[in-house]
């Protein structure tokens, strides 16, 4: 799989199943590597990560079809 893309929004797979979407936030001076979680909002560097994780691919999000 390519490198992530700044601000594209990523499906993940937790090493428990449980999938995620985060959005890819780049690397900060320090070269840390910066998450978002779109559900919770929360941001988290690679670094505070204590479990396995892996990019499944990039979030398929289609557009709401409009109200009748």
């Amino acid at each position: 799989m390519n490198p992530p893309v700044l601000n594209a929004i990523y499906d993940i797979e937790l090493c428990s199943g449980e999938q995620r979407i985060w959005r890819y936030l780049g690397e900060d001076r320090h070269a840390a590597t910066w998450w978002e979680d779109i559900e919770s909002g929360l941001e988290f560097s690679e670094g505070s990560l204590m479990y396995a994780w892996k990019i499944i691919g990039p979030h398929d999000n289609p557009a709401k079809p409009a109200d009748e």
